[in-house]
């Protein structure tokens, strides 16, 4: 799962900012004035903007350079030692603005709902050498990386210029560009891979009214041709649509799930989708992650990060929901749903007509060498062919059913007579476990497997044990007892 890929090194410039919580409760209205009287119970802060995209970058595994300005403040301060709370993230190429106010976003909230946001901030365009400096640092931190994030809150760290620098010299160095936009003309993003608008933000910049997911992929289409690159159009509670050059389009639901602030929601999906390409997954994986990444961000209150464990526990959550004896179609579905996951696929195959300690073994094995199990089943009719007359002693339908009930197993399908190598190119899995004493000819596996970069796993199995034996033994009882 998630604990088992190699995340890269991530460069994330962009609006950093300080997000403070007052927490408490309101008893009364104000005699001052028909307002609520928070009765403050706790107070906090933590990083926001494209701080908080780095930390949750971190958060699932990334090393992270973030890049922004911060001025020589008691809230720059503050922001510094919050960001610092978090492993892996380098700090030292922040900017020091003199004269220039941090950022902050202070939320008044209570009983789980915000009653009030007060921003502080003093917006100025920075000179021309504060943004060399911006990208000076942006190079010199492109050494080594895997990505390159632009998270833009319109306040001022990515200007024209400094944009269209950054990208040519990431694109030189072959570093992927994602960016979140703020701004209605996405010509100055020319080069980047991804943008990441919101509903909103893609029409305006569209100028198309986005409903439902034919408008999306029409201002995705749009805007694409501005920059030249993907576009993922995030739309809250109808999910994302990602449209890719390439033809391919993904409209990704969102998960239902109890909301409580979607303060930052859009950062962690940009982190998410910036961690899982550094990993070398690809963009439609990652975003399918991205989308239970931020369902888990949006039940927690304030700006929050996720974990690659919480992440991890979620798809499994997710893809546990999949399963039984399932249609090879159906199987096929289930399984891209699971690779976009970025699960491991386990294939092997039997009759399994008595299941046997044998068979116990052979699938626990199976099941240790990747993240799901599929079991295909022969065919009643394949099993009288290859097992002989008295074979199977029960119906495919009553083997589907016991395998499927077992613990290591997640999905069952069925393969008639000589369609078994067709079924293993349908689902294509990662790594293909037989039993030692199997044939070729019984299990199609090395020219498929390798062809598709997968592996073959053979399994020694346990002597003594099998269904010939037990049906000879149950024969024999048999005969005794006349």
């Amino acid at each position: 799962m998630l604990e088992s890929l190699h995340f890269g090194k991530i460069v994330v410039i962009g609006d950093v900012m300080l997000d403070c919580y007052v927490a408490g409760n309101v008893e009364r209205i104000s005699p001052e004035a028909p307002v609520p009287v928070v009765r403050q119970s706790r107070r906090s802060a933590v990083p926001g903007g494209a701080a908080n995209v780095a930390i949750n970058a971190a958060a699932l595994g990334c090393s992270v350079t973030l890049i922004g300005a911060v001025g020589p403040d008691d809230i720059g301060m503050s922001l510094r030692n919050a960001i610092s709370s978090h492993s892996h993230i380098d700090l030292s190429m922040l900017v020091e603005v003199p004269g220039w106010s941090t950022i902050s976003k202070t939320r008044i909230i209570s009983s789980g709902q915000q009653i009030v946001r007060v921003d502080a901030e003093y917006l100025i365009d920075f000179d021309d050498a504060i943004r060399r400096t911006l990208i000076a640092r942006t190079i010199a931190a492109l050494e080594g990386a895997s990505v390159l994030v632009c998270s833009d809150y319109a306040k001022g760290v990515l200007s024209r210029d400094v944009v269209s620098a950054i990208i040519k010299e990431a694109r030189a160095r072959g570093i992927p560009v994602i960016v979140d936009p703020k701004t209605r003309d996405f010509t100055c993003y020319a080069g980047a891979r991804l943008i990441t608008p919101n509903r909103s933000e893609a029409t305006l910049a569209s100028g198309l009214t986005i409903c439902g997911d034919a408008d999306a992929e029409q201002a995705a289409a749009l805007l694409s041709g501005q920059f030249g690159g993907d576009v993922l159009i995030t739309r809250s509670e109808d999910g994302m649509t990602l449209w890719q050059r390439n033809g391919n389009i993904l409209h990704q639901p969102a998960r239902k799930t109890e909301v409580f602030d979607v303060s930052g929601a859009g950062d962690t999906v940009l982190a998410t989708i910036a961690a899982m390409l550094s990993a070398g997954q690809d963009l439609e994986t990652a975003v399918v992650i991205a989308t239970h990444a931020a369902s888990l961000a949006i039940r927690k209150i304030g700006t929050a990060t996720v974990s690659c464990e919480e992440l991890t526990h979620a798809l499994n959550e997710d893809a546990a929901a999949n399963g039984g004896v399932v249609s090879l179609e159906r199987a096929k579905s289930i399984v891209a749903g699971w690779r976009r996951r970025g699960l491991s696929i386990v294939f092997t195959s039997g009759c399994f007509d008595i299941v046997h300690p044998g068979h116990i073994a052979l699938l626990r094995a199976a099941a240790t060498e990747g993240d799901r199990l599929i079991v295909a089943l022969s065919s009643d009719a394949s099993a009288f062919h290859h097992k002989g007359p008295t074979r199977p002693m029960q119906s495919k339908d009553a083997r589907g059913l016991v395998v499927s009930a077992l613990r290591d197993v997640d999905l069952v399908v069925f393969f008639d007579e000589g369609t078994l190598q067709q079924t293993i190119e349908a689902l294509l899995p990662d790594v293909l476990v037989k039993g030692i004493d199997c044939s070729e000819d019984q299990v199609v596996v090395d020219d498929i497997m390798k062809a598709a970069g997968g592996r073959v796993v053979g399994v020694n199995l346990i002597e003594g044990y099998s269904v010939t034996q037990i049906v000879r033994k149950m024969q024999s009882e048999k005969l005794g007892n006349f």
